[in-house]
């Protein structure tokens, strides 16, 4: 499978993925993208993705051509409540793919390994049709909504958002 833990050499590939797949008008090709919701080109930046990459119980997946291009990857953060899954990313010309499901599994086999009860992420409530994706691989909603915030230098929303929360709880019986 060509999932595998990104390093801090694989940055310069991961920072304009990421960035190109949530904002901008190059994001606008696939069905993912918040370029519509929040201005900026901006999604995260090279010091937020070597805070992830250094954390010691945290990871970042990522999905890479034969040729070792990466196209898509997701963070996913040890949490008191369980794993944190954040920034899931899919080049916006091979969303639909199925790349994505995959790496929702690689998410899930991460979860069982770390000993996890369940993964947990937020999204901004007004993305029905992400929300709607996620519910067809088995998350759900939790009924709790948190505020949108997010630093300037991450762009500036262009209307009021909020998040909702959504988590899938992993089977006890297959923890170890």
């Amino acid at each position: 499978m060509p999932i595998r833990p990104a390093i801090l050499a694989d940055i310069p590939q991961l920072l304009p993925l990421i960035n190109s797949a949530f904002r901008g008008e190059t994001s606008k090709q696939g069905w993912t993208h918040e370029a519509d919701l929040i201005e900026g080109a901006v999604r995260t930046d090279e010091e937020t993705l070597r805070q992830i990459l250094l954390a010691p119980e945290d990871v970042l997946l990522q999905y890479s051509d034969e040729a070792g291009h990466v196209q898509a990857c997701v963070s996913l953060q040890k949490k008191e409540r369980g794993l944190y899954l954040g920034m899931l990313t899919v080049m916006p010309e091979l969303q639909g793919a199925g790349i994505g499901q995959q790496l929702l599994a690689a998410a899930e086999d991460f979860a069982q390994q770390q000993h996890c009860p369940g993964i947990f992420m937020t999204v901004i409530s007004v993305r029905t049709e992400l929300i709607a994706w996620y519910e067809r691989h088995g998350y759900r909603q939790t009924g709790e909504i948190r505020p949108f915030s997010v630093e300037a230098k991450f762009g500036v929303p262009t209307q009021p958002l909020e998040f909702v929360i959504l988590e899938k709880l992993i089977a006890s019986s297959s923890l170890p």
